[in-house]
C-alpha cells in the first residue's frame, strides 16, 4: 500500500508479508493508520477528520494478489477493472470536505463495491470494525467447511431435494392460481372447436366453392360462348353451306396433300395442317359436351353460396383460410387436452410435492444433527485455544437453532423457515467468565477480548474459511507474559493457511512474524515514505528491544530479544 496525508502520516509505502506481518512502533506513531488506509481500500466509511491537517485530500492505494477464479476477482471484471501484472489495483481517495472517490483496476467505481469485495478478500478484528465471521451467514458456512463431508454430503443431498421442491412447488403454484383465467381458456378452445366441427370444413373447400360460385353465376353467358365457339369451329348443323374452321384447314390440308410428294417441306405443312384439324375437332367436342354439362341450377348456387357463407364465419375467427382454420383446430385441441389434464397434474405434483415436503424434513434434520456435533467440536476447540490466550474461564459455543414458520418445513415436531443451506440458524456465542450468559460474541466480550476471540476462530477455522488476508489490531491488548507468546504461535499458525497482519505492542507476538515493518515518525512528527520499513537483523533486535526494556541499547533486552527471535523460529 501506498498512504499520503492520512493522519500523521505523511507519505509511506506498506509492503505486507505473503505470511505474518507485524507492525510496530511507540504509541502514536501511526500503526493504526495502517489498519485505517486498509479500510479504507475496502469500502470502510470516509472520515474527513482522517485527512492530513493542511492536505486537500488523503489517499491510499494497494495491489492486491487475488486468485483469477475467485468471486472477488469475478465481481471487479464484471465492473470493468483490468489486471496490472495480475494484480488489482484499488485506490482511494477522501477529501478534507469529506467528499470519496474509488477506482478499482483503472475503473472509477462506486464505494460499496469495495466493501462488497471486503467480504470475500479480507476479516478485519479490531476494537471497533469486526467483519467475517461476525456475520452470521459466514458463521454457518464456516462451521459447515469445519465439519468437512459430515455435513457436505447431507447438505448436497437436502439442496438437491430443496431444489426440486421449489421447482415442484412454483408449478403447483402457477397452475393453481391460474385456474381460472385456464377455465376460461378452455372454455374458449372448447367453443371454436365445436363450432369449426358442426361446420365440418374441407381442406381446400373455400377455394373450390369460389370457383363453382363463380361458375354457376355466369352459367348462361358461358353456355352462350361456348355454343358460338362450337359453331365457328365445326359449323352450325342448321346451316348446311356456312363455313367453319375445320371446313376451311381440311381445304387448306386437301389442297397441299395433291403436291405434296414432289416437295417435302410442303408435305411437312400438310402433315401440320392435319394436326390442327384432329386438334380442332377435338376442342369442338369438348365445347360441346362443356354446353350440354353446364348446370344453370340457382338452387344449386343457393347452397353453394350459404356454404361459403358457413366458411367465411370460420376463417374471420380462426385462420385467413380454411386450411388455416384446420392447423388452428388441430393446436387448440392439443392446448385443450392440456388444460382438460391440469387436474390430473395438480393431482400429481402435489403428492410429489407432499413426498419431498417429507424428504426434506429428513434431510434438514440430519443436516442439524450434523452441525450440532460439529458445532460441540468447534466449541471445544475454541474454548481450549483462549484458554492460552489469557481468558481462562471463557467459554465459547455454537447455537444451532431455527426459526419457526407456519408454512415451512417440520423438523422436530415443528415448522421451522427453511432456505437452500437447511433450516439451521448458526451463531457463536460467549461466557467470557463463569456465571456470565452465552451472548454473541460481538455482544459478549470488550474490545480486546473479542480480538482474542476471534484469533482463536480463525486458528480453529483456518483452511476451511475462504477469506484469504486476517487484519487484526489490539488483538494482545490486557495480554502480556505467556499468554502473549501463545497470541505469537497461534498467529504464525494462522499465517500458514492465510495472509495475517496485526498491529501490536508486544515483541512476543512480533517476534513470530515472517517480517516486522516499524512506523516511526520524523523529529516534525510526520511520517514519511522512509518512516515504514522493514526490520532485518539488527535492527529488528533493536526494536524488539526497545518493545522489551524501552531502551534499544539494553544488553539485557537485546537478549531477550534474539532469544525471543530463536525460539519463535524453532516453532515456526
Amino acid at each position: 500500500m501506498r498512504i499520503r496525508s492520512l493522519g500523521v502520516i505523511d507519505d509511506a509505502v506498506v509492503e505486507l508479508s505473503p505470511g505474518f506481518t507485524a507492525v510496530t512502533g511507540e504509541t502514536g506513531a501511526g500503526k493504526t493508520m495502517v489498519v485505517t488506509s486498509l479500510g479504507l481500500l475496502l469500502g470502510g466509511r470516509a472520515d474527513p477528520a482522517l485527512v492530513r491537517i493542511g492536505a486537500k485530500n488523503a489517499v491510499v492505494e494497494g495491489r492486491i494478489r487475488v486468485p483469477a477464479d475467485a468471486s472477488a476477482m469475478m465481481r471487479a471484471e464484471e465492473a470493468g477493472a483490468e489486471l496490472d501484472d495480475g494484480a488489482l489495483l484499488i485506490s482511494r481517495t477522501v477529501s478534507a470536505e469529506g467528499r470519496s472517490r474509488a477506482h478499482l483496476g483503472g475503473r472509477s467505481v462506486p464505494v460499496g463495491l469495495l466493501g462488497e469485495l471486503a467480504e470475500d478478500l479480507v476479516a478485519v478484528h479490531g476494537q471497533t470494525d469486526q467483519q467475517g465471521l461476525l456475520k452470521p451467514a459466514r458463521q454457518r458456512q464456516a462451521l459447515d467447511r469445519y465439519a468437512g463431508d459430515a455435513v457436505a454430503v447431507p447438505l448436497a443431498k437436502y439442496t438437491a431435494a430443496y431444489k426440486r421442491f421449489r421447482a415442484v412447488s412454483q408449478e403447483l403454484d402457477e397452475i393453481t392460481t391460474r385456474a381460472r383465467e385456464r377455465a376460461q381458456e378452455a372454455d374458449l378452445l372448447r367453443f371454436g372447436l365445436d363450432e369449426i366441427a358442426a361446420v365440418e370444413p374441407r381442406p381446400g373447400e373455400d377455394v373450390e366453392l369460389a370457383a363453382e360460385a363463380e361458375r354457376l353465376g355466369h352459367a348462361e353467358a358461358l353456355a352462350s360462348a361456348a355454343t358460338a365457339a362450337h359453331g365457328a369451329l365445326a359449323g352450325n348443323p342448321e346451316d348446311p353451306e356456312g363455313v367453319d374452321a375445320g371446313m376451311l384447314v381440311g381445304g387448306a390440308q386437301r389442297a397441299l396433300d395433291a403436291v405434296r410428294s414432289h416437295d417435302p417441306a410442303l408435305a411437312g405443312l400438310a402433315e401440320r395442317l392435319g394436326e390442327i384439324g384432329i386438334l380442332l375437332a377435338d376442342v369442338a367436342g369438348e365445347l360441346a359436351g362443356y354446353a350440354d354439362d353446364l348446370d344453370a341450377d340457382p338452387l344449386r348456387l343457393a347452397a353453394v353460396e350459404e356454404r361459403r357463407a358457413a366458411l367465411t364465419q370460420l376463417t374471420r375467427k380462426y385462420g385467413e383460410n380454411i386450411d388455416g382454420v384446420l392447423a388452428w383446430a388441430e393446436t387448440s385441441a392439443t392446448r385443450l387436452g392440456e388444460l382438460d389434464g391440469d387436474d390430473d397434474r395438480i393431482g400429481e405434483l402435489t403428492a410429489e410435492r407432499d413426498a419431498l415436503h417429507g424428504e426434506l424434513s429428513g434431510l434438514a434434520q440430519a443436516l442439524t444433527d450434523a452441525r450440532g456435533e460439529a458445532a460441540e467440536r468447534f466449541a471445544a476447540a475454541v474454548t481450549a485455544e483462549l484458554a492460552s490466550l489469557a481468558m481462562p474461564h471463557a467459554r465459547v459455543t455454537i447455537a444451532v437453532g431455527q426459526t419457526e414458520d407456519a408454512n415451512g418445513i417440520e423438523v422436530g415436531g415443528r415448522p421451522v423457515a427453511y432456505t437452500s443451506a437447511g433450516v439451521d440458524e448458526v451463531e457463536l456465542l460467549l461466557a467470557p467468565h463463569p456465571g456470565a450468559p452465552p451472548r454473541p460474541i460481538a455482544k459478549g466480550a470488550s474490545g480486546g477480548e473479542l480480538s482474542r476471540v476471534m484469533l482463536a476462530v480463525e486458528v480453529v477455522f483456518a483452511g476451511s474459511d475462504p477469506v484469504p488476508t486476517y487484519l487484526f489490531d489490539e488483538v494482545d491488548a490486557g495480554v502480556g507474559g505467556k499468554a502473549a507468546v501463545e497470541v505469537g504461535r497461534r498467529l504464525a499458525r494462522l499465517a500458514r493457511s492465510a495472509q495475517v497482519v496485526v498491529v501490536t505492542h508486544l515483541p512476543q507476538v512480533a517476534a513470530f512474524a515472517d517480517r516486522q515493518l516499524l512506523v516511526e515518525k520524523t523529529n516534525d512528527g510526520t511520517v514519511t515514505r522512509s518512516g515504514v520499513k522493514v526490520l532485518e537483523g539488527e535492527d529488528r533486535i533493536r526494536e524488539l528491544s526497545r518493545m522489551l526494556a524501552g531502551q534499544e541499547d539494553s544488553e539485557t533486552a537485546r537478549a531477550h530479544a534474539e532469544e525471543l527471535l530463536a525460539a519463535a523460529r524453532v516453532e515456526g
